[in-house]
């Protein structure tokens, strides 16, 4: 079976000396076994937030990694670098594509790396609200995982352990959100996509999907009701200790009921 992910992406938020207490109060209110848990903090506080999760079952994971082992890049942070300090790293989040100018190619590089390292990927895809209205969000989001899996090889995500996260990006911290029905259909894309590039349906199924986009506690259960979603990355909503309780402890009820279901 697929793992149920809830991933905390807190952006450029928190500082270490606040990130520590925060991500505390987050764990010692999401202890649900059945629920893979991860934490993305800014890079300045992911050796104050793994020391603080240390024994808790929460994962950390970066918010962003380099293309290159190393070199004259001011400013970045490189996959060994990261060793050691986290575990998962999101990689091709719409904002680094929109603010960073960031290719579907450099973020197949950067998957190499993550993979390289042993860091578990989580990779972002979505449409931008007109591509949606113009009936061309299939179309989007399979070139955009074509262009980033390109050259690798589907045994080695496999085994790198690759999530996709699907994230229309109309409703990342706009407060809007994509139906539950709207994510489900996206993941089913995701998948075909995959399946299209040549990776065994067997392989191609085992994938995780998630959702992002404005999840909060409110709506989480709407995506969770879905099979074919796996769990979501949260944004603002993960800077909220109450809302990452209801998010974690509504997911923890469908983890149980899937596996029930699947035994």
């Amino acid at each position: 079976m697929r793992p149920l992910i809830i991933a905390a992406n807190w952006k450029m938020h928190t500082t270490p000396a606040d990130a520590g207490e925060l991500a505390r109060t987050i764990a010692s209110r999401t202890r649900e076994p059945a629920v893979v848990r991860v934490i993305c903090p800014p890079y300045v506080s992911l050796a104050v937030v793994r020391d603080a999760l240390a024994g808790e079952g929460i994962e950390v994971g970066a918010q962003n990694v380099h293309h290159e082992l190393a070199g004259a890049y001011t400013g970045e942070v490189s996959a060994p670098m990261l060793v050691g300090l986290a575990s998962w790293v999101i990689i091709g989040h719409s904002e680094r594509r929109r603010d960073a100018g960031e290719t579907d190619e450099l973020i197949g590089r950067k998957l190499g790396r993550a993979l390289e390292a042993r860091l578990r990927p989580i990779l972002c895809v979505g449409e931008q609200l007109a591509e949606r209205e113009a009936g061309r969000a299939d179309e989007v989001v399979s070139r955009q995982l074509a262009g980033a899996l390109a050259g690798h090889d589907p045994e080695a995500l496999e085994q790198g352990g690759l999530v996709v996260a699907y994230e229309p990006v109309w409703a990342i911290g706009t407060g809007r959100n994509a139906r539950g029905a709207d994510a489900a259909r996206m993941a089913e894309t995701v998948r075909a996509a995959l399946a299209g590039l040549g990776w065994p349906a067997a392989t191609a199924g085992a994938v995780p999907v998630l959702y992002g986009g404005s999840v909060t506690s409110a709506n989480i259960g709407e995506f969770l009701a879905e099979p074919s979603i796996d769990g979501a990355l949260v944004g603002g909503a993960s800077l909220k200790p109450d809302e990452m309780a209801g998010i974690v402890a509504r997911a923890a009820v469908i983890a149980r009921a899937r596996l029930e279901a699947g035994r």
